[in-house]
């Protein structure tokens, strides 16, 4: 075994900087796949308490190192059942040709190469039709990940991203009309899918449903939700479980080219929508 160098007393060879790119690789892969669900949160919980076990074992906390070792002994089983669905879905995506592709993704996005091509300003001209109609929409942009288990929750499209496109589907004699549409590299990966509802008892009580979900979303995925309110035709974007509502197109257009490109200015809590002036509640949830 060639040896590279020492850390220590830990001698570090080639194979184990190979050993190491393999897992943290096999680990993205399978946290992209679960992106996007509840399954992450669970996931990252699990992470987090090996990591615990590990740093306790190595400290020789004997009583705390024991107790974590049998949970950790039974956890393994628990992920099995936990995570039955997400498996199957993992071990069908290495059987296939599409781990190639989302590995080749993988080295484009780890380069720095990102390329969304969406036609913002289609939706921007379908959401003024929406809201002087007062027709209900739901529209989730999405950069990292298509959101495939949200996605096959509702009709799969795959289509560009059009004014009269958009206004059909959510048109109300639509049989797509009620759900929400995933935008997804500048197409319509799906329509009326089926979005999480925040339980966050800090929302405003004239929230529908609508606006609900769009909040759920947002705090259960990294992605940016548009959401048209059918009574009103008011519109608000969701980010991270907080709210902008009252915004101008304009700064709708700016807020969702922001967060396409990784360019958001500032965090959504530190301005007001109308004045640009900051702002403690108002535009925000209380966690």
């Amino acid at each position: 075994m060639v040896l590279l160098f020492n850390i220590g007393f830990l001698e570090v060879t080639w194979v184990d900087l190979v050993d190491i790119g393999l897992v943290s690789v096999l680990l993205y892969q399978v946290y992209k796949l679960i992106r996007g669900s509840i399954a992450v949160n669970i996931f990252l919980g699990v992470l987090a308490l090996y990591l615990i076990y590990l740093i306790v074992k190595a400290a020789q906390m004997e009583l705390l190192a024991t107790i974590l070792g049998q949970f950790m002994g039974v956890g393994v089983l628990a992920m099995i059942i936990l995570f039955q669905p997400e498996i199957r879905k993992f071990l069908l995506v290495i059987g296939g040709t599409e781990f190639r592709d989302n590995f080749l993704k993988t080295l484009s996005t780890w380069r720095g190469e990102y390329n969304d091509e969406t036609d913002v300003h289609q939706i921007i001209e379908a959401a003024k039709t929406l809201k002087a109609s007062r027709t209900g929409a739901l529209l989730v942009f999405t950069r990292d990940t298509e959101l495939k288990f949200y996605a096959e929750t509702g009709e799969a499209l795959d289509s560009e991203i059009t004014k009269s496109l958009l206004l059909s589907i959510f048109n109300k004699h639509s049989p797509l009309h009620d759900g929400a549409v995933i935008i997804h590299k500048g197409r319509i990966k799906a329509a009326r899918c089926v979005l999480p509802v925040s339980e966050n008892d800090h929302l405003p009580a004239y929230f529908g449903m609508r606006h609900r979900a769009a909040v759920g979303m947002s705090e259960s995925t990294d992605t940016l939700v548009m959401a048209i309110s059918e009574e009103t035709g008011r519109l608000i974007l969701a980010r991270n479980g907080k709210f902008l509502k009252s915004l101008k197109l304009k700064q709708v257009e700016q807020k969702i080219l922001d967060y396409l490109h990784h360019t958001e200015p500032v965090k959504w809590e530190e301005l007001e929508p109308e004045t640009g002036e900051p702002a403690e509640t108002r535009s925000s949830v209380k966690a």
